[in-house]
């Protein structure tokens, strides 16, 4: 394992801690603690695979990654290979909120069956105290779009008096809420709630 080591615009790809302490000492002002080199040498061998951060003066560090680059134009096609996946993987998470957020905004009047769980709360007769339970709640109700049906059930959760104040509901965007649009048929005068 070799190490990638930055100061300000100093960078070296170091093969061991002693090459990376030559590098440091050859940068003028950089003042190394005696602690400096079993702090590096436990950062190296750690399992740790996040940056370590060096303090050499009152604000500035030297920074410290893991790598198996072997040079470092290696490491940094690889740094930047690592970086446009993290952008896709970034935008492709965008996209699939934004096509949730599209799906639960869609506007299909009629009649959904929609269901969610919440963290109801219940008082412990024994104790007086109070517990988190699992609560799944389903419903065919009219409404105008997913998230519609989402604000009506929540809002009739809360206005019943069994239901605790202080339970708690799921994002619209979570998978603990379903939804399906049945269609437009008004066959059903009434909406149907259950438990």
């Amino acid at each position: 394992m070799n190490l990638y080591v930055r100061y300000f615009d100093h960078e070296y790809l170091a093969k061991s801690v002693d090459d990376a302490l030559e590098f440091l000492s050859s940068i003028p002002e950089i003042k190394l603690e005696s602690n400096a080199a079993s702090r590096i040498t436990t950062f190296l061998n750690s399992s740790n695979l996040y940056p370590f951060r060096l303090k050499v003066s009152y604000s500035n560090y030297v920074l410290f990654l893991k790598t198996e680059a072997e040079n470092l134009e290696q490491f940094k096609e690889e740094e930047a290979l690592r970086k446009e996946q993290k952008i896709d993987r970034v935008s492709t998470m965008a996209e699939r909120k934004k096509s949730i957020i599209d799906a639960l905004n869609e506007e299909n009047i009629g009649w959904w069956e929609a269901g969610l769980t919440f963290k109801r709360v219940l008082i412990i007769p024994e104790t007086g105290k109070c517990k988190y339970v699992d609560t799944p709640f389903r419903a065919r109700l009219k409404a105008v779009s997913a998230i519609d049906a989402y604000n009506r059930i929540v809002d009739h959760l809360k206005s019943r008096p069994e239901v605790d104040p202080r339970s708690q509901f799921p994002s619209a965007k979570s998978e603990k809420f379903e939804y399906q649009f049945i269609g437009e048929d008004e066959s059903t005068e009434e909406e149907a709630v259950n438990e």
